[in-house]
């Protein structure tokens, strides 16, 4: 089973990171990928890939919230963190319209360039869509046919919004958010319209811990380790063995990161 969402660099891990990952890996999970969210957490991820190589994998990105930091610096960074073997995708990029921490037309500039990037590189991307759907299916069809693959991190959108995602040739990134009894019913219902070669699993660790699991972690944050419920979770829901979606989730993370 792959994770393909971790926030590794996340303060909330600071005293006991490689004991995340090792409780990650006696839980069965068998591969991680780092979220980078802007420049210096892109160098962080990749450097925590490397220590825990042919485990772990990171992106590189600039995330909406931090796109009013985008320079020719963060280019630059960027392109040269693309080269490492431990990169296996740009990103975390894409819009957020709801918290608005950096302005639209800096979330759209930041967009655009790691688009380019990603297509001039020929990387897959981590993507990020939060009240921003039409705007952001805008502005990245254009690119679609340069990339080589795609994956809609944390998808928690309409049926109609899935389908014009998937009609895109997008990979489905869900998250525990599934497991909430309040927030994710309308996304649970939507688990059994993702075809299985686009469907990719995340923890999103430390955030959205899911609302179901018993007992709670004292902390109440998440963990990779705590994948397998999502998966048992997901599996039930889409009316599939929890093992062969493992299995499934797993082979398409590292089809479309090309980790094999």
């Amino acid at each position: 089973m792959f994770d393909i969402g971790v926030n590794l660099t996340s303060t909330q891990f600071a005293k006991d990171r490689d004991r995340v990952v090792k409780r990650a890996r006696e839980a069965g999970v068998t591969g991680m990928l780092i979220t980078g969210t802007n420049a210096l957490e892109s160098q962080q991820a990749q450097s925590l890939a490397q220590q825990h190589s042919s485990f772990c994998w990171s992106t590189a990105g600039v995330h909406p919230h931090h796109a009013s930091e985008w320079s020719a610096e963060t280019a630059a960074t960027l392109l040269r963190l693309a080269t490492s073997p431990q990169v296996a995708a740009i990103g975390e990029c894409g819009l957020d319209f709801n918290r608005n921490f950096s302005a639209h037309d800096q979330q759209e500039y930041a967009f655009n360039a790691q688009l380019a990037l990603a297509a001039e590189c020929d990387m897959p991307v981590f993507l990020h869509c939060r009240d921003a759907h039409a705007r952001f299916i805008d502005i990245l069809k254009p690119w679609i046919e340069k990339l080589p693959g795609a994956v809609v991190h944390c998808f928690t959108g309409t049926r109609e919004e899935l389908e014009e995602c998937l009609a895109l040739g997008l990979s489905i990134g869900i998250t525990g958010w599934v497991c909430d009894e309040r927030r994710g019913l309308g996304l649970r219902e939507l688990l059994p319209l993702i075809p299985a070669e686009k469907l990719l699993l995340e923890t999103d660790a430390p955030y959205l811990l899911p609302r179901d699991m018993r007992p709670r972690p004292p902390s109440r944050r998440n963990e990779p380790c705590f994948l397998p419920h999502i998966i048992h979770q997901v599996a039930q829901w889409r009316g599939e063995d929890s093992q062969a979606l493992a299995q499934q989730t797993d082979a398409n993370a590292r089809r479309l990161f090309r980790l094999n």
